[in-house]
């Protein structure tokens, strides 16, 4: 375990919460141990065609850190270690982690959000519409704790394996990242494809959404965020759909100001949505509510 203070803020890193087929997974705390009360947490999951990354990559400027957040970033098992569900088990066992944990970490176990981008946003776009699947929680530890979220920020993940291919073909190929994660190609397996959809478990139970995508994204089809804000909305879940139209599938490719905005609006959701807040906030091209 190593911990860094930044200020008032402390991060504590490597700890392992859950061990899977002998891999110990680990995550990364960021937290504030003189707030004054327990603080909501914000989990963050990385993209990277859940073939690659990890819990280090995190957004350079972490906005939520000095808005009353902590907030955690974890690993979770790579398609080619194992195939879905095993990624939103993993995602599912640190949330539950957390909870157990939470008064070493002055969190708030009731006021729990997700945020990730590309194959993050798939999985946190998952702990927020499949709750409900128990199944899912056979597996990591700390069964006792409930491993939902109130609140979720996808960044443009993929929400509908099955029709991902309709817009981008090479997507269907045996060897594309969605076919590698369940294991078979997409349109021959199509029952393994929609487990993994988030679009498959939406109820009216589902907490609120924001959904961000770059226009200019050649990499997830914009179509994936539309088809999933369409969906919420239809179950009367609150969602709203921002479109980015000067961004492709990188949020790094803004500059600084630009990248600032955007963060804003993530800031402002998880504000009113966890802490039960909402400030002023800039407009944003291309919004649909």
């Amino acid at each position: 375990m190593q911990n860094d203070a930044i200020g008032s803020l402390e991060i504590t890193r490597d700890q392992v919460y859950a061990v899977m087929n002998d891999r110990e997974l680990a995550l990364d705390v960021y937290w504030h141990p003189a707030a004054s009360d327990p603080e909501p947490l914000v989990v963050y999951v990385h993209g990277g065609a859940w073939m690659m990354g990890d819990r280090t990559w995190v957004p350079p400027e972490l906005p939520l850190l000095d808005r009353d957040f902590a907030m955690a970033s974890i690993d979770y098992r790579l398609s080619q270690e194992a195939i879905f569900p095993a990624q939103i088990e993993d995602c599912r066992a640190a949330i539950r982690w957390l909870r157990a944990n939470a008064g070493d970490y002055n969190l708030d176990p009731d006021r729990v959000g997700a945020w990730g981008e590309s194959a993050g946003g798939h999985l946190v776009a998952l702990l927020g519409t499949a709750a409900h699947v128990t199944e899912w929680d056979r597996q990591g530890g700390n069964e006792a704790y409930p491993s939902h979220v109130q609140a979720v920020c996808d960044w443009f993940g993929p929400t509908d394996l099955v029709h991902f291919g309709a817009d981008m073909p090479d997507h269907n190929a045996a060897d594309s990242p969605e076919s590698l994660l369940i294991g078979g190609a997409v349109q021959e397996n199509q029952d393994r494809a929609a487990r993994a959809n988030p679009i498959t478990y939406i109820t009216a139970e589902t907490p609120p959404f924001l959904i961000m995508h770059g226009a200019l994204d050649d990499v997830v089809s914009i179509g994936q965020s539309r088809l999933l804000h369409q969906a919420l909305q239809e179950a009367g879940v609150e969602s709203t759909l921002m479109i980015r139209p000067d961004m492709g599938h990188d949020v790094l490719s803004l500059g600084k100001t630009r990248r600032a905005e955007l963060y804003q609006s993530v800031v402002d959701f998880f504000q009113r949505t966890l802490q039960g807040s909402q400030p002023p906030r800039q407009d944003m091209t291309g919004r649909d509510k």
